[in-house]
């Protein structure tokens, strides 16, 4: 029987794994990238980066916002935000190692580029919409300018 990361978080008080999929990119690279989580000892700030539980799936993704019960949350490559309840939450990423290089959310760095990452949501956001409008069009005028050759 596998673990669960709860069990592990609780039993070795740190977690560590390669991630899975992609809604952390640019950050976080599928198969590629490590994160290092922690069970959270309060709750959660604006920016920290979430383990959550969504139905028997685990989902890591950035708070957008605090509420008093619950965060809004979203992947730095997605643009929905979802509703996470407290009770959801089941870890904290205190650290990641991206090509062999370690960091940690307290570094100046990282902290700079949450913030960037974040502030340009609306432009990200829209490119996204302006890209899928001309891809729209093009495939209704028998054109395919974003096809992968």
């Amino acid at each position: 029987m596998s673990e669960t990361f709860e069990h592990l978080l609780a039993r070795d008080g740190y977690l560590v794994y390669k991630t899975r999929g992609v809604s952390m990119e640019p950050m976080l690279h599928e198969n590629r990238d490590l994160v290092i989580l922690q069970a959270p000892s309060s709750r959660l700030q604006k920016y920290d980066v979430a383990l959550y539980r969504r139905g028997g799936v685990y989902v890591l993704h950035r708070v957008i916002r605090v509420k008093s019960d619950h965060y809004l949350i979203r992947g730095d490559n997605t643009y929905l935000l979802e509703t996470v309840p407290d009770s959801a939450v089941i870890g904290v990423l205190t650290g990641f190692q991206r090509k062999g290089r370690s960091y940690q959310v307290t570094d100046g760095a990282y902290r700079i580029y949450v913030r960037i990452w974040c502030a340009i949501y609306p432009l990200r956001f829209f490119a996204v919409r302006c890209r899928r409008i001309a891809a729209s069009a093009a495939r209704k005028l028998g054109i395919h300018p974003f096809r992968k050759h």
